[in-house]
């Protein structure tokens, strides 16, 4: 029965892969990836030798139509992406949408994520938060700083080691100087660390650290 199945991958340890997402990688037809290369390294390392495909943010418009075409005569597909869960700042929103509109099956794997570790160990309230993803690069990006300086709930922001320091003077320029942050890098990795503090002192340990890796953030949201 044709079914896409999204399933998450390691965000770094593979450790992490579950019993049953190696399991549907080697069951179904075909393996969308995100970057061929970089999963066929993990493929190797769990065995699995199902055809892959290409999926990624500069083709899925292109493909979305002959992938929905594909299951409705009988394919199985699985989606992954270059780590964590699929759709979340990742390809995948687009096939998935195509394929509820369709009446195709759709099962996503519960599995790794960055935001939620990155969001449990900050310390900062989780009951209620909003997660951003990646802020503009330019336009529409100070628009969107001064809506979130008014947010109440904890923000969890995605940011590239590159624009870490900027962001932070901006977290500093726009929700003050004393707003509790924490920033999250290389999650489950051997050298993942979370350094804690007020916008300002985290500005000046990355001023004096240039950070690397892949890196999640969260801001304590506006005090009512």
């Amino acid at each position: 029965m044709s079914k896409l199945y999204i399933v998450p991958t390691p965000i770094g340890n593979l450790e992490d892969m579950t019993f049953r997402a190696i399991k549907v990688l080697k069951e179904v037809d075909c393996i969308l990836a995100e970057d061929t290369r970089n999963s066929g390294k993990l493929l190797k390392h769990f065995d699995i030798g199902t055809p892959m495909q290409s999926h990624h943010m500069h083709n899925e418009h292109k493909t979305v139509e002959t992938l929905v075409k594909r299951m409705q005569a009988g394919e199985t597909i699985a989606l992954i992406s270059d780590a964590g869960t699929p759709a979340i700042s990742d390809p995948g929103f687009l096939l998935t949408r195509a394929c509820v509109e369709n009446g195709i099956a759709v099962e996503c794997l519960p599995g790794a994520t960055a935001f939620v570790p990155a969001l449990v160990n900050s310390g900062l309230p989780n009951d209620k938060f909003v997660f951003e993803g990646f802020l503009p690069d330019k336009k529409g990006r100070q628009t969107r700083f001064l809506a979130l300086a008014e947010e109440t709930r904890t923000i969890i922001l995605y940011v590239s080691p590159h624009k870490l320091v900027k962001t932070l003077a901006e977290f500093v320029r726009y929700f003050g100087a004393d707003r509790h942050v924490t920033v999250s890098r290389e999650l489950s990795k051997l050298h993942e660390e979370t350094v804690r503090g007020t916008a300002e002192e985290v500005l000046k340990h990355f001023e004096s650290k240039p950070p690397k890796g892949e890196i999640v953030v969260c801001v304590a949201g506006k005090s009512k």
